[in-house]
Protein backbone atom coordinates (compact mmCIF):
# COMPACT_ATOMS: atom_id res chain seq x y z
CA UNK A 1 0.00 0.00 0.00
CA UNK A 2 2.78 2.19 0.71
CA UNK A 3 4.58 2.36 -2.27
CA UNK A 4 1.24 2.82 -4.63
CA UNK A 5 0.47 5.82 -2.36
CA UNK A 6 4.10 7.40 -3.14
CA UNK A 7 3.77 6.59 -6.53
CA UNK A 8 0.32 8.37 -6.35
CA UNK A 9 1.84 11.39 -4.68
CA UNK A 10 4.93 11.52 -7.53
CA UNK A 11 2.12 11.57 -10.14
CA UNK A 12 0.41 14.31 -8.11
CA UNK A 13 3.29 16.61 -7.94
CA UNK A 14 4.32 16.01 -11.48
CA UNK A 15 0.68 16.92 -12.67
CA UNK A 16 0.94 20.24 -10.47
CA UNK A 17 4.39 21.07 -11.88
CA UNK A 18 3.19 20.63 -15.85
CA UNK A 19 -0.25 22.79 -14.67
CA UNK A 20 2.15 25.91 -13.04
CA UNK A 21 4.49 25.64 -15.91
CA UNK A 22 1.46 25.55 -18.17
CA UNK A 23 3.48 23.01 -20.72
CA UNK A 24 1.75 19.87 -22.38
CA UNK A 25 3.10 16.81 -21.10
CA UNK A 26 6.99 16.07 -22.13
CA UNK A 27 7.63 12.39 -21.79
CA UNK A 28 11.34 13.03 -22.77
CA UNK A 29 11.33 15.20 -19.59
CA UNK A 30 8.85 12.45 -17.52
CA UNK A 31 9.79 8.55 -18.60
CA UNK A 32 7.54 6.29 -17.90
Amino acid sequence: KVAQVAAMRKLLTMLNAIAKSGRPWDASLHPA
